[in-house]
């Protein structure tokens, strides 16, 4: 049958109305979902930073000795002078107990050499030759845990982090305390103790690839009395340098574990078990908020 022009008209339109509705209807009906953003899995990466701060050094054995009994595992270790000589058999694969005995078996004889020509009181070469025995002298690349010591190249003024080659040459420079040691030579450059540049290593552990910072703080401080005589005049000012410059990098950790080792002194061997001591008791109180930190951001991917 064929209608009348002015009857098809009106069908047409309401024809295509009728379809383009149906297009519309169809399409929003088969548009897909969005797919659902899915976060990369990624793990902790725990780095134990080791400040600086001679026999208080012995410290972090303790903090070791905690985090260890309480299953926080450690991926990464760095050192700045007395933490770069325990970090560095931490590394090699002692557990803390097995620090602990090398700490008590240590006589300050195996590690200082007299020095007469000059540029130091003591060598460094005993120091080197210590680590490198205890650690079966291993390069960095072949200890059990990612290691760097930190130096102060004397030359530029720069912060060296020594993390490949000869790991007791690197402690040797990592320690050498001015005016104490005798710039560590390596090559042609000469090195002192990193505490000048960073005195708790956090930077270090996250450029090795940390992303869960512990920093353990040794370091003096000032006591709030200042001393009248010129010596000590000069040795709280370098105090108070070296704590700002501590704090805007232990600012950059996730937790500061502050071992209270303030009354032992630079020298003080015979306290080697007062600082273990000491180390545990600031562990153990630092463990919750290591524990909330770690579930906040990782829980989800354990």
């Amino acid at each position: 049958m064929v209608f009348p022009r002015f009857i098809q008209f009106p069908a047409l339109i309401a024809g295509a109305v009728l379809l383009a509705a149906c297009s519309t209807t169809g399409t929003s009906k088969i548009s897909p979902s969005p797919e659902p953003t899915i976060k990369p899995i990624v793990p902790a990466r725990i780095g134990l930073a080791l400040g600086g701060g001679a026999a208080k050094g012995f410290a972090h054995i303790g903090v070791i000795k905690m985090l260890e009994a309480n299953g926080i595992k450690i991926d990464i270790v760095s050192g700045t002078s007395a933490g770069s000589v325990v970090g560095s058999l931490y590394a090699s694969g002692m557990d803390a107990f097995a620090l602990q005995e090398k700490a008590v078996a240590l006589d300050e004889s195996q590690i200082r050499d007299v020095n007469l020509i000059g540029g130091g009181l003591v060598k460094g070469q005993k120091l080197q030759d210590y680590v490198n025995q205890q650690i079966g002298n291993r390069p960095f690349e072949k200890l059990a845990k990612p290691f760097a010591a930190v130096a102060t190249d004397l030359d530029n003024g720069n912060r060296t982090v020594f993390n490949r080659g000869n790991v007791g040459q690197a402690v040797r420079a990592s320690s050498s305390i001015p005016g104490i040691f005798s710039p560590a030579i390596i090559a042609g450059h000469k090195y002192v103790d990193g505490g000048v540049v960073s005195p708790v290593p956090v930077d270090a552990a996250r450029e090795m690839g940390a992303n869960f910072v512990i920093a353990v703080d040794i370091s003096a401080k000032a006591n709030g009395k200042s001393s009248t005589s010129t010596l000590g005049m000069m040795n709280q000012a370098i105090v108070i340098m070296g704590q700002k410059l501590g704090e805007q990098e232990l600012a950059r950790a996730d937790v500061v574990i502050t071992p209270k080792v303030g009354k032992i002194g630079a020298a003080d061997f015979d306290q080697k078990n007062v600082a273990i001591l000491e180390g545990e008791k600031a562990a153990l109180a630092a463990l919750p908020l290591i524990r909330k930190k770690l579930n906040e951001r990782y829980a989800a991917n354990r």
